[in-house]
């Protein structure tokens, strides 16, 4: 490495987010569960499969998973604003702990029924559905605005760094000993590491940087989220504002989340499409991928594609904290979901696991990048006082899709195949995005006002 980019580096962290203590544990705590969350996505569809289950049984305990997930997301998001997203998300990660751990109790025993599974699976989702909201509305109260989206950025290539970590120990583990009792038992570690780190932040994180208006600043830590949401703040994030900049009549007294949604056009489409697209992809990469992988390239295998997939997400990831603040971040994300859907149909058809790995590469690196500038146009468009409640319910369209997604792609796999199930999946999310980008309101969603058309 060279002087200069070694200066680089060296100004970066000393200046932007991972000069804060605070971002560096939860980065880091979400690097270790995300590890674990990957050895577990490959070891639950091998205990299934390789016990004499079917992609039905798959579906059916995914199911099980998604159901409390969506029902608890909502929940998420109104807690994250009333105790606290640190609080939250300290409490979903030890509970999921203690529950992988008798997961891995009963994978040692090679129990492989609903019966068993079921109720297992059933309360990690809903674990999952209170961490959800809180982990995107924790990163505003953490770093100015200045700094979220590279906040974001670096947030999810820690993700995506441990996305490509586990499936390769997950994959590895699985293949070597036959069984998913390790992967399970790597993923109850790696929730204890994340709560850890959790427990590590302070309490009263930074106030929230309001570069339109540094007057309403003060006040904006979560603590105080409450006393904010009957305030007729004039900021870009205030709830007289709408999704994107714009203006709306000043409430004239505290509004509700469903209230501030009904009025906002562009949330509205958002949570459409969000549906559409869930509804493609969740059984894509829940299901039908682990099958084709099973069919042809075994645990290993699938490991090494989770991989590629993760790889992709990376790139993706360090690209969008390299786009600064755009003026039209809402065109370039859904290019990348078009270009990820046309990934998804490709999947199959490019040779064996060659190809399969360079298109689920694409797809990661797409589907990474438009999410980052997704969620980073709603935390600087929608009010800081129902950060949490607004995420949680477009986290509820994308995530409640999850349940029916694999349940129905169990039976089509079962009935039509696994192969041409992919260009279903991905024609169905190219259609999703060109039908939101036919309207005005959802072109609009998270774009400056000085830089729309007339």
């Amino acid at each position: 490495m060279s002087t200069a980019t070694k200066r680089r580096v060296t100004a970066a962290y000393q200046s932007g987010p991972l000069a804060l203590r605070s971002f560096r544990l939860l980065a880091g705590g979400q690097l270790a569960s995300t590890v674990g969350d990957y050895c577990y996505a490959v070891a639950l569809p091998w205990l299934v499969l390789s016990n004499h289950g079917s992609t039905i049984l798959l579906g059916t305990l995914l199911a099980c998973y998604g159901v409390p997930r969506t029902v608890l997301i909502p929940v998420g998001g109104m807690l994250a604003d009333k105790l606290g997203p640190r609080t939250l998300m300290l409490f979903a990660d030890v509970l999921r702990c203690a529950l992988v751990s008798v997961l891995t109790f009963l994978a040692a025993r090679h129990t492989a029924s609903l019966v068993t599974l079921g109720p297992t699976a059933a309360v990690i989702g809903g674990g999952e559905g209170l961490f959800l909201p809180a982990s995107f509305t924790i990163m505003p109260s953490l770093l100015d605005d200045t700094q979220l989206t590279a906040g974001n950025a670096l947030n999810q290539t820690a993700i995506q760094a441990g996305s490509l970590i586990g499936p390769a120990i997950g994959g590895a583990l699985v293949a070597a000993t036959g069984a998913s009792t390790a992967a399970f038992g790597i993923d109850a570690v790696s929730f204890a590491v994340s709560a850890v780190t959790l427990a590590l932040i302070p309490r009263r994180p930074a106030a929230r940087s309001m570069a339109a208006n540094p007057a309403e600043a003060t006040g904006s830590t979560a603590g105080q989220a409450d006393s904010m949401a009957g305030q007729a703040d004039t900021g870009p994030n205030s709830p007289a504002t709408e999704p994107g900049g714009l203006a709306a009549k000043p409430p004239s007294k505290p509004q509700g989340v469903l209230a501030y949604i009904r009025q906002s056009r562009g949330i509205q489409l958002v949570m459409l499409v969000a549906i559409a697209m869930n509804l493609a992809t969740g059984g894509m990469g829940q299901v039908a991928l682990p099958a084709l992988a099973h069919a042809h390239w075994g645990a290993g295998g699938y490991g090494a594609l989770l991989a590629c997939m993760a790889a992709g997400a990376v790139i993706g990831t360090l690209a969008a904290a390299r786009t600064g603040r755009l003026p039209n971040p809402g065109m370039l994300a859904s290019w990348a979901f078009i270009t990820a859907g046309g990934a998804t149909s490709l999947v199959p058809y490019l040779g064996g696991e060659a190809g399969a790995a360079v298109a689920l590469l694409l797809l990661g690196a797409c589907t990474s990048l438009g999410g980052v500038l997704f969620y980073t146009m709603a935390q600087r468009s929608l009010p800081p006082a129902m950060l949490g409640r607004v995420l949680s319910m477009i986290m509820l369209c994308s995530y409640g899709t999850f349940p029916l997604s694999v349940a129905v792609t169990g039976v089509l796999v079962r009935h039509v195949g696994t192969t041409p199930f992919f260009p279903i999946a991905g024609v169905f999310l190219v259609l999703s995005i060109l039908g939101g980008n036919s309207q005005r309101a959802f072109r609009d969603f998270g774009r400056p006002a000085g830089s729309r058309r007339a």
